[in-house]
């Protein structure tokens, strides 16, 4: 059950050198009105477990340790695990290095089961068989999507959607999938349905503020789809486009914090 999502892994270069630092610092956590969405469909004002599934460095884990009672951490990559371990502070959140279709967390107990930004990383039937374990009667699995280019100014967004063309042209021509590819995320809602564990399942949208500056939409972009060396030399148009986002960026955003707009879907199942 986690081989699938082992390949992705070695393959994403997420295992890298002092990768996990650079998610950690400039991937948004989830905006305390996306928790507020969650927690209203579990039902409950202050869950007493979230289980948060392919959690990376936490930033999803411990975003609810002010909200719940106790929140668990699953990641399979040993360096985002470390990496959210010594971020994370708070007593009532620890994390498990395990795949995400094998916790071997107590079954019952859970109100919310979250992927953010990770359901595409796993084969959706055991994850949401495992899920559906974990889950309370009337508790909610919920995969959690951002559109990758936050709402913030028109160059600088389409400074950074050249930029994820041309990293998805380069990976068409050198076979090097990403990790969406086989489970694409707009498929969620069809697993969740299709896996007969969840009563009731739909689709809700979503946004949150999230302030940003140049170096953290430069620092977002190195974030997204591994880092720029699984292309070796084989792609100098990424590095072009790359480098064109960091001169738009500079220059239109300069060291000013700037208001931006994280657009969610969330594909949601009822047990």
């Amino acid at each position: 059950m986690s081989e699938f999502s082992q390949r992705l892994i070695d393959r994403s270069g997420y295992l890298g050198e002092g990768f996990a630092g650079v998610y950690d610092r400039y991937r948004p956590a989830p905006p305390e009105s996306v928790l507020d969405v969650l927690a209203f469909v579990a039902g409950v004002e202050r869950p007493d477990l979230v289980v948060d599934l392919g959690c990376g460095t936490g930033l999803s884990t411990r975003a609810w340790a002010d909200r719940a009672e106790r929140v668990v951490g699953v990641e399979a990559n040993p360096r985002m695990v470390e990496r959210a371990r010594v971020a994370t502070d708070q007593s009532n959140v620890r994390y498990l290095e395990a795949f995400a279709a094998g916790t071997g967390l107590p079954g019952g107990d859970a109100d919310l089961v979250t992927a953010w930004q990770a359901f595409h990383w796993m084969e959706p039937q055991p994850v949401l068989a495992e899920a559906a374990r974990l889950l309370r009667d009337g508790g909610v699995f919920a995969a959690c999507d951002y559109d990758v280019r936050p709402v913030v100014e028109p160059e600088v967004e389409a400074a950074f959607g050249a930029l994820l063309e041309a990293r998805s042209e380069a990976r068409k021509r050198l076979g090097l999938p990403a990790g969406a590819a086989s489970w694409p995320k707009d498929g969620h809602l069809d697993q969740i349905r299709a896996s007969g564990a969840f009563r009731y399942a739909r689709e809700i949208v979503a946004h949150g503020w999230w302030e940003t500056d140049a170096e953290r939409m430069i620092g977002l972009a190195e974030s997204i789809g591994g880092p720029r060396e699984i292309f070796g030399d084989q792609a100098p148009l990424v590095g072009d486009a790359f480098e064109l986002l960091r001169e738009t960026a500079l220059r239109v955003l300069g060291g000013r914090r700037w208001p931006a707009v994280l657009c969610y879907r969330i594909r949601v199942g009822v047990k």
